[in-house]
């Protein structure tokens, strides 16, 4: 997954009426499990799509209204979860500003990653839609901490253009199962990839239900021993993540709200 952070880095937005109804909704932690029917955890092996994103005029200059993975500016996102024996929270904002990555009007989104309450990494990740629906991922800027609050590095990062890296797709205008796809390119540094298990799966978080969930499969090379899959729902986005293969760690949408634009 672009910024891989095991499962606790979820990506989420919301719009229209979905929003509404999930703004609406009370925000607790909810014992309830995602579930269902989980495909298995094998590696798909189809070739890799990997291709150059399209020129810039292709884009629609920040907005990102694809339905299974919509970024509404000003929505704030807590997820909460386990990795390890950890206890792992996120906090993912979809900022009011934009970012021009390699010629391309990018959406700004800050994700902060916390462990025991404790802040152990910050990101701001750059998406991109094309005209016809399709999100590109074109970068993230990261920094880890210790935890004494010092930056420990900043590894991950990259910038789309810049020393050989490359913006990878993130979420296609109609995903379909079977085709795996490079969400982001630098080698030896940001290498994830992702392929759909399945439509129609069915996922329970304290903010939404579905029993027509989109679920994917993310990996790297760079990290063969993990495996995770995340839960889509439409007009909502990622509402459940869970890894399945390495350490246990899950991560799931607890909290929802919209920040005003200052």
């Amino acid at each position: 997954m672009p910024h891989r952070r095991t499962v606790t880095a979820s990506r989420l937005a919301v719009t229209g009426l979905a929003a509404a109804a999930l703004l609406a909704a009370p925000a607790t932690v909810a014992s309830s499990q995602a579930a269902s029917s989980s495909p298995s955890p094998a590696i798909h092996t189809d070739p890799v799509v990997r291709r150059h994103h399209p020129s810039p005029s292709h884009f629609t200059h920040g907005r990102v209204d694809n339905p299974w993975f919509p970024l509404r500016p000003g929505t704030r996102f807590v997820y909460r979860g386990v990795d390890g024996r950890a206890r792992v929270s996120d906090v993912m904002i979809a900022t009011y500003r934009t970012k021009v990555v390699d010629g391309v009007t990018c959406r700004v989104v800050l994700d902060r990653g916390f462990r025991h309450g404790r802040l152990t990494e910050r990101t701001y990740d750059w998406y991109a839609q094309t005209r016809a629906g399709t999100v590109w991922y074109f970068g993230e800027s990261t920094t880890t901490f210790d935890r004494h609050g010092h930056v420990l590095s900043h590894d991950g990062s990259f910038t789309s253009g810049v020393g050989g890296a490359e913006a990878g797709i993130f979420m296609p205008t109609h995903p379909h199962v079977g085709p795996t796809y490079r969400q982001e390119f630098l080698q030896g540094q940001a290498e994830d990839e992702f392929t759909v298990l399945r439509h129609g799966a069915r996922v329970t978080t304290p903010l939404v239900a579905s029993r027509d969930a989109l679920v994917t499969q993310e990996f790297s090379p760079l990290e063969p021993g993990i495996l995770e899959h995340k839960y889509y729902v439409r007009d909502v986005g990622d509402v459940y993540d869970v890894s399945v293969r390495g350490e246990v760690a899950h991560a799931r949408l607890v909290s929802l709200t919209h920040l005003p634009r200052r």
